[in-house]
């Protein structure tokens, strides 16, 4: 059985969101060369496949200060460290 999808612009800012706490700027990281377009989709398609949806979006709302890492489960942690160690 295919796997449902969650709507797109719901995941795209929820991908923006998880990076942003973690003092990301993936326009920025796509402009540096540092994460392909091709990959950007990638993740959020990543995080419209994800079943940690309600729990993200509880983790994003509790941050008051930048995170050293994405919300615990995220689909997308691995692409989203190495673009923190890359800055």
């Amino acid at each position: 059985m295919a796997q449902t999808l969650g709507d797109p612009a719901r995941h795209f800012w929820m991908t923006r969101s998880v990076a942003r706490v973690m003092g990301l700027n993936l326009l920025d990281a796509m402009h540096d060369g540092q994460l392909d377009p091709k990959d950007y989709a990638e993740m959020v398609t990543c995080c419209r496949g994800c079943a940690l949806v309600e729990a993200c979006e509880s983790w994003l709302g509790a941050q008051s200060r930048p995170a050293a890492a994405p919300p615990p489960g995220c689909c997308n942690a691995t692409r989203l460290m190495a673009l923190r160690k890359a800055r």
